[in-house]
């Protein structure tokens, strides 16, 4: 189990984030961004889960910006509700939370850690926005449906993109603009699966593909993150 901690962003904004040690040292850190949720029990389980697996995770409560705990289920109204907040925060405001979280990881590891970033949803798209205007050593995003709009952006760092062949949000098509754009963007669809596939508590919930996504992700990680500090 971890912990709330406060950051500071380079504005002056102060905030809630989710950390998740390991038993020992830690392999490198990860930066872990919320869905439209929050920082809710699902995203604090996916931090333990990569704790577990020897990574320090440091989940940012993004929504602070403008409403602060927000714990979200999974239901139509909170998905309203959550949508809501996600167009309240906009596009502009979480990368500076990010980059406070970043810091954070690496003030506790060293300036010489490996970070890495893995979101969810809309943190998928926040993901991409990390890796194409922040220093990251490598990112994964999964099911972030609004990458498209910043698909003119270069990631800076390796980054591998999960989506879900039945995900009504995102049409197939422009995944294939991303993979077009971004030919050293690794790119995995999964048959059969829908938008929130990796979400246990979802109705789209996909284990099999949720298993292969991860087996995939822990490669990327073990690949660009493998260095022991």
């Amino acid at each position: 189990m971890g912990e709330f901690i406060a950051l500071t962003a380079e504005d002056g904004h102060g905030f809630d984030a989710y950390r998740a040690a390991p038993q020992g040292p830690a392999k490198a850190g990860l930066l872990v961004i919320q869905e439209i949720f929050g920082v809710n029990g699902h995203i604090q389980s996916v931090c333990d889960a990569f704790a577990a697996d020897g990574y320090l995770a440091i989940a940012p409560a993004i929504f602070d910006r403008k409403q602060r705990k927000v714990d979200l289920g999974y239901t139509a109204e909170t998905v309203a509700e959550g949508r809501a907040l996600k167009d309240d925060v906009g596009w502009v405001d979480p990368v500076p939370d990010m980059q406070a979280g970043l810091a954070a990881l690496r003030t506790e590891l060293g300036a010489a850690a490996k970070i890495g970033v893995v979101g969810y949803c809309w943190g998928g798209t926040l993901a991409w926005l990390a890796a194409c205007r922040l220093e990251t050593d490598c990112v994964i995003g999964y099911y972030g449906g609004q990458i498209g709009q910043f698909i003119d952006e270069q990631p800076r760092s390796p980054t591998m993109l999960h989506f879900g062949s039945e995900d009504a949000g995102i049409p197939l098509d422009s995944v294939e603009a991303i993979r077009a754009a971004h030919e050293d963007v690794e790119i995995h669809i999964y048959d059969g699966a829908g938008h929130g596939f990796a979400c246990d508590q979802r109705a789209d919930y996909h284990p099999t593909a949720t298993a292969l996504a991860r087996e995939r992700s822990m490669a990327h990680f073990a690949k660009h993150l493998g260095r022991k500090i």
